[in-house]
Formats: C-alpha cells, structure tokens, sequence
C-alpha cells in the first residue's frame, strides 16, 4: 500500500468514501445531506493543509486531510481526519494513514495533533487512536446526534509531538 498526496483525479475513488460514510451519520460530524461539491470543499482541504490517498493496485482504499486545528494563536495545534472504505477495514489503512498524519505533522513543526470530535460510538476508532499515542482529555456529553444511539459523547483526543 502506498500513501501519497491527493490528486484531483483521485475524487472520483475518494467521493465513494466519503458518501459512504457521512450518508450513514454514525461517526462524523458532516452534514449527512451534503452535496457531493459541499462534501470536496470540506475534505480536499486548501494548502497548506494536506489531503493524501492510500492506493494498492490503483485502488483508493482510504484517505486524510491534515490542517492546522486553529489559526492564529492555536495553529502550532494540527487536525485531521480520516476515512477507510468499507471493504479495507481491518487492514491496516487506518493506522497507515494516522502515522503518516503524525509524521506529516511533526515534520510541518506542529506541537501536537488535536482530534476535536471523536463520537464515544465509534470504538474502533478510539481504539485506533489511542493505539496511535492519542489521550482522551475529554468528552463533551451528549454533543454527536447519533442516528441510532441518540445523543452519545464527542472526546477529544491530543497526541503530543514533543517540544
């Protein structure tokens, strides 16, 4: 599997992804009615954000944008997100793509990676995060309208990169 950067021309294998994902509404903060336009305007972030693809055989198996969290005062503070197709879960895209966000992160200078929306649902989620290095420092009740659970809570997660 590689990772590399993102290619216009990679959108079409990505916008799958994506649909997939937040047309399900159980693990995202994403509008789950947006418009496939709406939807590349959130994920390809502009630079110097960063968004990359995890291909084999010409295949986009997963994907990751990467920004700082905050401008200003709060941008030496990275985020990101990432998403897996459905079909290549469990094999390591995952856990590819959120190394490359920490290396890309600590080689931009950022002092830390912060995820500010983490649904307490998705637990192969926060498995994979805090296998990442990443520390729960709190969860705001109630804050993700899961479609089946209800109001469930959104963690945020920090990893810090050193100095």
């Amino acid at each position: 599997m590689e990772i590399r950067k993102f290619e216009e021309s990679d959108w079409p294998q990505v916008w799958p992804i994506v649909e997939q994902i937040i047309r399900k509404g159980d693990t995202f903060c994403y509008d789950p009615l947006q418009t496939e336009a709406q939807a590349h305007d959130l994920w390809v972030v502009p630079p110097p954000g960063h968004v990359v693809v995890a291909v084999k055989g010409g295949r986009v198996l997963g994907t990751s944008n990467m920004y700082a969290n905050r401008p200003g005062p709060g941008s030496h503070i990275a985020s990101g997100n990432f998403m897996v197709a459905r079909d290549a879960r469990g094999r390591g895209v995952g856990q590819a793509l959120g190394e490359y966000l920490l290396d890309w992160a600590r080689s931009s200078g950022f002092a830390g990676v912060q995820f500010n929306a983490v649904a307490a649902s998705n637990a192969p989620a926060v498995r994979l995060y805090e296998r990442l290095g990443f520390a729960m420092i709190g969860t705001v009740p109630g804050a993700f309208r899961h479609p089946v659970l209800g109001p469930v809570g959104l963690h945020v997660m920090h990893h810090n990169l050193g100095s």
